[in-house]
């Protein structure tokens, strides 16, 4: 499974808001300069996870994105759905139909068993994803990282 590249971007942009002191924000435009990546593209991605619920984003001086819950209730599942859907990347056609190899109607009348295994593989990454959350990514990091994070975004410590 191929996922496009913003997914990265935004799997760290929400670990580096959970790093974030309660209450802490930071923009799409200080994200962008933290990771060196353009901001405009970033903004749309950040707002396609306010739009699902998993940021907050507030507006003026002190505005920006934060986490909508606890990093504890925040999946890296729901951070993916967010920006690249639920849809399974794999789309069964039935060729087992087509062509000089198909096969009779009367066996194909359950998807083909490479349909079968391909969703069972894609219900076992998103069980996988769905069972990690932001506060399972934090407590893996170096203990120094939140500290850092903070600091190098302007939120003190």
């Amino acid at each position: 499974m191929k996922l496009p590249v913003s997914t990265e971007w935004v799997l760290h942009c929400a670990a580096t808001l959970a790093q974030l002191e309660p209450g802490g924000t930071a923009s799409a435009a200080q994200l962008a300069e933290y990771f060196d990546l353009p901001a405009p593209y970033l903004a749309k991605q950040l707002q396609a996870l306010t739009r699902a619920g998993v940021f907050n984003a507030t507006t003026g001086p002190r505005g920006g994105f934060r986490l909508a819950r606890p990093a504890a209730e925040v999946t890296l599942l729901s951070i993916v759905e967010a920006v690249d859907g639920a849809a399974s990347p794999y789309e069964c056609r039935e060729i087992r139909q087509q062509g000089r190899g198909a096969a009779p109607p009367e066996d194909c009348r359950e998807p083909c068993v490479l349909a079968r295994t391909m969703k069972d593989a894609h219900d076992a990454w998103r069980r996988s994803l769905d069972g990690v959350t932001l506060a399972d990514i934090l407590a893996r990091l170096p203990e120094a990282a939140p500290g850092r994070t903070r600091a190098r975004l302007g939120q003190g410590r």
